[in-house]
C-alpha cells in the first residue's frame, strides 16, 4: 500500500509540472505582449533608410525580390520569456510569398547565433508558411529554453535572431525601411541556411527589416505594453547606428529599471509618417513615408498584442512642403485615431506628446515658417484641448527659445556624422525628451479592471 501511494504521489508531481511547463498552462497564468515591432511600408526600396549599405547585389532587381535567399534579422525584444512567437507579413505584396527554414535564436555576434539557441518556428503545426498578398500570419509558440531557464535581466538589451527563407521569388517585398540596427542577408540563389548558426552563410548586411513586423513574448499577466507611435522623430533618424538610443528605448530603460519584465515598449515609428497622408497607399501606390497613421493604426497599434499605452508623437510632416495639410484637418485625423483606439482597446491610455521644432531646418521640405507656425498651433491643441489622458512636453524639453529651433547641442547627426538637419535630434536630443517624461504618466494603470495597478512611486519621475 505504501508503495502505491509513493507512486501516485510522484506521478501527480511528474503530471504537476508536466502541466507547468507545457505552452497551455502557461498562455493560462500569463498572456502574449509586444515584445518588438516594425511597422511595415514598402514596397522595398520605397521608404527613408538611414546609413544604409549597397543592397545592389543582395537584391539585383527589386520587382523580383528576394530569390531563394535567406534572412537573419537581428531583433531587440524589450521584454523576454519562456515563449515567443512572431508574424511574417506580406501586406504590401504583390504575389503569394512562402517561408521555409524559419528559426528563432540568440545572437552571439554579428551573424552568428549562439550555440545551441537556434529554435525552429511552425505555422499551425508546419514548417513552412504561403502568405497571400495583403495578409500576415503568427507562427505558433516555440520555447525558448534560454530565456526560460536563465534569469530575464541577463538577456535585456540582447538580441533575437530571426532567420527565414524564401522559396523562389518574393516578388516586391514589405519591409520596415530604417531599423537602424544591422540585419543580415545571404547571396540571392543561396538557398535555406537559417539552420546554420555561423555567420558564413550571410555575407550581406542591412539596416532595415523584410517580412517581420511583430514579435510577441509569454509574459506575467500583469505586464503591460508601450506604444510609442509616430514618424522619423520616433523611429530614431539621427540615432547612433546599433546604439538603442532612441527615446523610446531610453524610456525603455527607465522604465526597466523601476519595474523590471512588467513593462515592455514597442516602436511603431515610421519615417516620414503623417497622421492623415497620403490619402492612398498600396503596394502600386507607395509613399516614402509609409501608410497614414490614420490607416495603419488597425495594424500598427490595435493588432498588438495587450497594447495599454500609447504615446503619439507626430505632424511634423503633415506641415510640410511635401503635405501642407491644413491645422485643423491634422486635429481632426488625431481626433479620429484616438477615438478608435478607445473603442478598440478598452482603458488604453494615450497620451500626446507636443512636436519638436524644425524651424531653420536643411532640409528642404522643412524649416520654413508656415510649417513652425502650423506646429505651434498643433501644440497647443495638443497641450489645451483635453483630448489625450496626459500630454508629454517634448517640445519643452528640446526648444531654444531665443532661436526657436532646436537647442545647438541637439543638432549635429548621429548616426552617420556631420552636422545635422536641425530637424531630427540626436543622441542627446532624444535622452532628453525621454528624460522629461514622468513615468508615472506611462505606467498607472492597466488596459482591464482585473488586473492590478503599477502605480508609481508619490512624487516620482
Amino acid at each position: 500500500m505504501k508503495t502505491k501511494l509513493a507512486f501516485t504521489a510522484a506521478a501527480a508531481l511528474a503530471l504537476t509540472m508536466a502541466l507547468a511547463n507545457s505552452p497551455a498552462y502557461s498562455q493560462a497564468k500569463n498572456k502574449w505582449v509586444a515584445a518588438w515591432c516594425g511597422a511595415i511600408q514598402g514596397p522595398y526600396p520605397v521608404g527613408n533608410p538611414s546609413a544604409q549599405p549597397d543592397l545592389s547585389f543582395a537584391f539585383p532587381n527589386a520587382e523580383e525580390g528576394a530569390e531563394d535567399q535567406s534572412f537573419r534579422l537581428m531583433v531587440r525584444p524589450d521584454i523576454w520569456g519562456p515563449q515567443v512567437r512572431i508574424r511574417m507579413s506580406n501586406v504590401l505584396g504583390t504575389r503569394p510569398v512562402t517561408f521555409d527554414g524559419i528559426y528563432v535564436g540568440l545572437q552571439q555576434g554579428s551573424s552568428a547565433v549562439m550555440h545551441g539557441t537556434n529554435r525552429q518556428v511552425s505555422f499551425s503545426g508546419k514548417t513552412s508558411v504561403t502568405i497571400a498578398a495583403g495578409e500576415s500570419a503568427w507562427s505558433d509558440a516555440i520555447v525558448l529554453p534560454f530565456a526560460k531557464s536563465g534569469d530575464p535581466k541577463l538577456l535585456e538589451g540582447r538580441r533575437l535572431a530571426v532567420s527565414f527563407h524564401v522559396v523562389g521569388q518574393s516578388g516586391p517585398m514589405t519591409w520596415h525601411a530604417k531599423s537602424l540596427n544591422t540585419s543580415f542577408i545571404s547571396r540571392p540563389r543561396a538557398g535555406s541556411v537559417g539552420q546554420s548558426e555561423d555567420e558564413q552563410n550571410f555575407p550581406y548586411s542591412t539596416n532595415s527589416t523584410y517580412f517581420l513586423d511583430a514579435v510577441d513574448m509569454m509574459a506575467p499577466a500583469t505586464a503591460q505594453v508601450v506604444a510609442a507611435f509616430g514618424d522619423s522623430i520616433t523611429d530614431g533618424t539621427s540615432t547612433t547606428l546599433n546604439g538603442d538610443d532612441r527615446w523610446p528605448d531610453v524610456l525603455s530603460r527607465r522604465l526597466h529599471a523601476r519595474y523590471g519584465n512588467r513593462v515592455s515598449v514597442v516602436n511603431a515609428g515610421i519615417g516620414g509618417n503623417q497622421v492623415v497622408g497620403p490619402a492612398s497607399y498600396s503596394a502600386q501606390k507607395p509613399f516614402p513615408g509609409g501608410p497614414s497613421a490614420i490607416s495603419r493604426v488597425e495594424r500598427d497599434l490595435i493588432a498588438l498584442s495587450g497594447v495599454s499605452t500609447v504615446i503619439w508623437l507626430e505632424g511634423i510632416n503633415d506641415f510640410s512642403k511635401n503635405g501642407n495639410a491644413a491645422v485643423d484637418d491634422v486635429v481632426k485625423g488625431m481626433r479620429d485615431v484616438v477615438a478608435r483606439l478607445r473603442k478598440e482597446i478598452p482603458g488604453v491610455r494615450v497620451l500626446g506628446a507636443t512636436v519638436t521644432s524644425a524651424l531653420g531646418s536643411t532640409s528642404a521640405a522643412h524649416g520654413h515658417v508656415e510649417q513652425n507656425d502650423k506646429r505651434k498651433a498643433l501644440n497647443e491643441f495638443i497641450r489645451s484641448d483635453g483630448l489625450f489622458d496626459d500630454v508629454l512636453d517634448f517640445d519643452a524639453a528640446t526648444l531654444d527659445t531665443a532661436s526657436g529651433g532646436l537647442k545647438a547641442e541637439y543638432v549635429p547627426d548621429g548616426t552617420s556624422g556631420g552636422p545635422g538637419d536641425k530637424l531630427h535630434p540626436n543622441r542627446a536630443g532624444y535622452q532628453a525628451m525621454a528624460g522629461a517624461i514622468p513615468l508615472a504618466k506611462v505606467v498607472n494603470a492597466f488596459r482591464t479592471g482585473r488586473e492590478r495597478k503599477i502605480v508609481d512611486a508619490p512624487g516620482s519621475n
